[in-house]
């Protein structure tokens, strides 16, 4: 049987080395297939995999084993526990009302909304505008509570002039856009990168700080190719996994 295999980071000597390696290892535990093996290798193979030593090692693993995802045996050796907890997928599946059925159970919470400068990374998106109107929203399990991901759009103006801030509340903003705003939507290109968090994203998200997670940036176009909203989202990395279906026929 092959054993389990941690991705590799490059460490920040400005941070705790122990703290570092368990949030990776944390990250590789709970993205995990369901295929892959139980048993972890050895701490000595782990400190040299992430080029630690031994001390910091078993510190790292300690950290995860308080927290329930390991479990380590005399003699037998360090395993994944098998109830570790896995995010529910958020599927890609080509459809607005796909997006609108996978936040079904969520609760949202407006942090904020204004008007803003285009930021210069989004200046390709609006070359003939100065400003954008920005919402920040924040959303959390039905059911626990706990924070889940935090999104924050920029949309042109004109449009926004006709958002009610309660839809946002109920709906995505890509529903809102088309179904009480009236905008005619062609198509949405979707863009997932894996970040670590930021002291706001980890304050919002409850994870601590450099945790993974993903970041999503979804761009809706009109029919004539006029991009009018740009949606940066951070999902906690160890909620959610990002599935991707294509028909080869």
């Amino acid at each position: 049987m092959t054993s389990f295999a941690p991705d590799s980071i490059v460490l920040n000597r400005k941070l705790p080395l122990w703290y570092q390696v368990s949030q990776s290892l944390r990250a590789s535990i709970l993205g995990r297939s369901p295929r892959d093996p139980l048993r972890l290798p050895t701490e000595e193979q782990l400190a040299a995999h992430y080029g630690v030593s031994v001390l910091t090692m078993r510190q790292a693993l300690k950290e995860l084993e308080d927290e329930g995802l390991i479990s380590r045996h005399r003699r037998r050796g360090t395993f994944i526990e098998p109830s570790a907890r896995r995010g529910a997928p958020v599927r890609l599946l080509g459809s607005v009302d796909a997006i609108v059925a996978q936040q079904s159970g969520m609760t949202t919470e407006l942090l904020h909304h204004g008007t803003v400068r285009v930021p210069a990374e989004l200046a390709e998106h609006f070359p003939d505008l100065e400003e954008v109107a920005t919402y920040h929203r924040l959303r959390s399990d039905e059911k626990t509570d706990e924070p889940t991901n935090h999104a924050l759009n920029y949309v042109r103006p004109e449009l926004a002039d006709r958002i009610d801030l309660d839809d946002l509340v109920r709906w995505p903003m890509t529903k809102v856009l088309r179904d009480v705003v009236g905008a005619d939507i062609s198509r949405i290109t979707d863009t997932v990168e894996a970040r670590l968090a930021d002291p706001e994203t980890a304050r919002l998200l409850h994870v601590p700080l450099l945790s993974p997670i993903l970041r999503y940036t979804g761009v809706t176009y009109d029919t004539g190719g006029r991009p009018l909203d740009v949606a940066v989202i951070h999902y906690r990395g160890d909620r959610f996994s990002f599935t991707v279906t294509l028909d080869a026929t």
